[in-house]
């Protein structure tokens, strides 16, 4: 399987708007993050895509992508789902509805921020999605057994996803104890980590991840949801633990 980064950045992505910051201002491309969002590629190649966020269409352009055969949804905040309406050429190309995979919360918030593509006459060009509820166990999808990692995410409970050895969570500011028995000594986990200090209520900084790193004790661990708050990637990357390192826009490896 393979897992390609599509976008390694915050909610206001990065540069930020208006930001005259060394990193905002850097031309270095690994220092320019669309929102988080990844794309895994099946044994079979299948593309399963991770979040869909405002920058989905940039993406896709940007890194030839032209399938998606389903979509994993972390959690309902824009910058992970609000690019949906911009599947509507894949669905056409494809000749059926998109399938995607949430929690019942965050299915009930799509249905509402996309009432035309669940309308019972749709107008034309409406984009069709068809949801499927998951809970926090185990599930099968396009051959490929995933399990979903319950989080929380300030005050809300989302998902991370499990394939294989390794786990992507993003968003991430608690973990349960039970949770992190699935995240134990896996080939690759990739967290969220918005900057290198200052508590944030709804998100890891590095102290979090470094402890988690000593807990639950990956063979690699990558980066993503990085704020431009974090510094510049050349010089930060070099300075963190061994087995650590800031994921980029467009990263993409085996597992």
């Amino acid at each position: 399987m393979k897992l390609k980064f599509l976008g390694t950045g915050t909610s206001q992505g990065v540069p930020v708007i208006g930001c005259k910051c060394e990193v905002c201002q850097s031309q270095d491309p690994k220092d320019k993050r669309f929102r988080a969002s990844a794309m895994i590629t099946t044994d079979e190649g299948n593309k399963i895509l991770i979040d869909c966020g405002p920058d989905f269409r940039q993406q896709m352009l940007h890194n030839n992508e032209d399938q998606i055969d389903a979509v994993l949804i972390t959690h309902e905040h824009n910058d992970h789902i609000i690019g949906l309406d911009d599947m509507r050429p894949l669905i056409f190309k494809q000749g059926r509805a998109i399938d995607i995979y949430c929690n019942p919360r965050v299915g009930k918030e799509i249905q509402a921020r996309f009432p035309y593509a669940f309308a019972d006459e749709k107008y034309p060009g409406a984009p069709s999605f068809n949801l499927h509820p998951i809970e926090n166990q185990k599930f099968n999808l396009l051959n490929t057994e995933i399990t979903p990692i319950k989080i929380t995410h300030f005050k809300i409970e989302i998902f991370g996803y499990k394939f294989k050895q390794l786990a992507y969570i993003t968003d991430a500011s608690f973990i349960s104890d039970e949770e992190k028995e699935k995240l134990k000594n896996l080939d690759m986990l990739i967290l969220n980590c918005l900057r290198k200090t200052d508590y944030h209520p709804a998100h890891f900084i590095l102290e979090d991840i470094l402890k988690l790193n000593e807990e639950l004790k990956p063979k690699k661990m990558y980066l993503t949801h990085i704020s431009h708050h974090f510094g510049l990637y050349e010089i930060e990357n070099h300075q963190l633990t061994d087995n650590i390192s800031l994921a980029y826009d467009g990263l993409e490896f085996s597992f």
